[in-house]
């Protein structure tokens, strides 16, 4: 069992590196690590903490990040997102940017590639056969390795495909394992491009977003690493530019610069 002392270097860790809280949440530290150090015969979560300090290669911090963030995420999740994403942001940007016909769109807790891939349907499905004159690649970001990996592989249960629409199934994905598994294809995966980035490191951006999704995610932050970072978003997005959070989430009324459009819906 993790000791008091032991769940305060973790959380300390995880907060200064990637601005997770995890000061509540000693329960999930202690299951989510207990076995893993055990079968690779750490004495103690303190031993395990000081090979991921030490190891110049950042594997073992990277399979602390992993054990100890969340992806839990669906196709078709809080879907009304995705109505507003097509019914009004589309045939506006559409409209605002036919001259460079270049989309920039951030999806910035891709977790393992269902909501990104959601956003790259709702694009193909809007703008059909003039989607090759346009480019609306969606850039895809998680902090955990193991969840991108997954994301780029593109493998899901046919359980997992169970809410989207039959003509989306049968359009973007394969099926195999004798129907049991299904593959995204090619044409839908060259649309989504997945790349590891903690959100407390400067965004690598040359040009800013037209819209940015970072649904679920900010419910990791307290209030300052919150706040700090819906700046920085606001700051990485074009005027006019959109920001969905998750349904659950909020943003503090009083000093975010967004304009609230929707209790999940912001603009610039």
């Amino acid at each position: 069992m993790i000791t008091d002392e032991e769940f305060r270097r973790i959380s300390v860790f995880m907060k200064q590196k990637y601005g997770i809280d995890l000061s509540q949440k000693k329960t999930i530290v202690n299951g989510r690590l207990e076995n893993y150090i055990k079968k690779q015969g750490y004495t103690n979560f303190n031993a395990f903490m000081d090979i991921v300090e030490q190891d110049q290669t950042g594997n073992q911090e990277k399979m602390l990040v992993n054990f100890l963030t969340t992806n839990h995420t669906y196709f078709m999740r809080e879907f009304e997102h995705f109505d507003y994403f097509k019914g009004v942001v589309l045939p506006e940007l559409k409209k605002r940017e036919s001259a460079r016909k270049d989309l920039r769109i951030w999806c910035g807790a891709a977790s393992t590639g269902e909501e990104p891939y959601m956003i790259a349907m709702v694009l193909a499905d809007f703008f059909g056969l003039e989607r090759n004159q346009w480019d609306t690649k969606v850039l895809a970001t998680d902090i955990s390795t193991k969840a991108l990996q997954q994301a780029s592989a593109g493998i899901y249960g046919a359980n997992q495909l169970e809410s989207l629409p039959e003509q989306w199934k049968r359009h973007f994905f394969k099926a195999a394992a004798g129907g049991t598994q299904y593959h995204v294809k090619p044409e839908l995966k060259n649309e989504v491009l997945f790349r590891q980035l903690n959100l407390m490191d400067p965004f690598p951006f040359k040009k800013k977003m037209h819209t940015i999704f970072l649904r679920n995610v900010m419910i990791y932050f307290d209030d300052r690493t919150k706040k700090d970072l819906v700046q920085r978003v606001y700051d990485a997005l074009e005027p006019g530019g959109y920001l969905f959070i998750g349904t659950t989430e909020t943003l503090d009324r009083s000093s975010t610069p967004f304009q609230i459009i929707q209790p999940s819906i912001f603009r610039k």
